[in-house]
């Protein structure tokens, strides 16, 4: 299986800024999600549609990325930065959740479910992946 992925300008924007060893890092993990889809990915998120079907991965440390599978076979890298709680403004989890519109419910437990489903197929998302990378074009437009 190959898988086409397309990064968003804010993702772009982000991997330039890390330093060179998680550039590397993010490289890596880029050819693993080519070659191996949705079983590259750490788990899928808690909360309500969209995040229940975007993926994470933890890189080392708090860097982390944030991917949406449009179909088996495409996947957008939507953001790539740390999960840092002290900096709310560039925390991942902070701008993920602006760019969905929405948080996670405080009640709602987090079980962290394998990103490919029981059959090994990725969460697709049909359109919305593409609207969520449309949206993440204007998050870069005010983080310059």
């Amino acid at each position: 299986m190959s898988v086409k992925i397309f990064r968003t300008p804010r993702a772009d924007q982000q991997l330039r800024s890390r330093a060179k060893g998680d550039q590397k890092k993010i490289i890596a993990f880029l050819r693993d999600l080519e070659v191996n889809g949705c079983a590259a990915l750490s788990y899928r998120l808690t909360g309500a549609d969209p995040l229940e079907r975007l993926c994470d991965k933890h890189l080392g440390g708090r860097l982390r990325v944030i991917v949406a599978f449009e179909s088996p076979q495409t996947a957008w890298v939507l953001l790539v930065a740390d999960h840092d709680d002290s900096d709310p403004d560039f925390n991942i989890y902070s701008e993920l959740y602006r760019l969905v519109g929405h948080e996670p419910e405080s009640s709602e437990k987090r079980t962290k479910p394998p990103c490919c489903s029981e059959d090994g197929s990725a969460p697709a998302m049909g359109q919305a992946a593409e609207s969520l990378a449309l949206k993440a074009i204007e998050i870069r437009k005010t983080r310059r």
